[in-house]
């Protein structure tokens, strides 16, 4: 099967079918990193010791501690390889439905222990559910909610993540 960052097409009874599916647990290609995590509090301009202060992560958490926002970005595949393995894209964007387009609705994290500095993340992602089709301002859609459960490198659960979007087609403006 061709994975990519396009969007799969289909109908709403192909979208049920894909509910209670999970893909094949991924490992990150790397491990959290200091150089990562402190680029991004550069970036945002965070200056939590967690982020910085070595000593003080590793007496707090263990080691410098990867901040809540970079999540996601831990197991964001390359757009390339020099594999040649095309990238794997969200099960949400794969869930096959007519809208050609989507906007994220909700999000939710949960950490049930810190992720630091070199845990080798690993993730499954999961389909909960489809929502018959809505109508909304900005057009007539479907709700797409899935689960991500994160787990580290002896398989603890670091994180779940709760994300719903909103796959449509964009009203026409009269």
């Amino acid at each position: 099967m061709d994975i990519s960052y396009r969007l799969a097409f289909g109908t709403y009874q192909d979208a049920l079918q894909m509910v209670g599916l999970a893909t094949e647990p991924r490992t990150a290609g790397t491990v959290v990193s200091a150089a990562r995590i402190q680029m991004f509090a550069a970036m945002v301009r965070d200056g939590n010791p967690s982020y910085w202060d070595a000593e003080f992560a590793a007496r707090t958490w263990g080691g410098l501690l990867a901040p809540p926002a970079l999540l996601m970005g831990w197991l964001t595949p390359p757009p390339w390889e020099p594999t040649g393995r095309p990238p794997v894209s969200s099960i949400a964007i794969r869930v096959p439905l007519p809208g050609t387009t989507f906007i994220n609705a909700s999000n939710e994290a949960e950490y049930p222990l810190p992720i630091v500095e070199g845990d080798r993340l690993t993730v499954v992602q999961e389909v909960v559910s489809v929502s018959p089709e809505k109508r909304t301002r900005l057009g007539v859609g479907h709700f797409v909610e899935t689960l991500d459960t994160y787990r580290r490198q002896d398989d603890a659960v670091v994180a779940t993540n709760r994300n719903t979007l909103f796959r449509f087609t964009p009203d026409r403006a009269s």
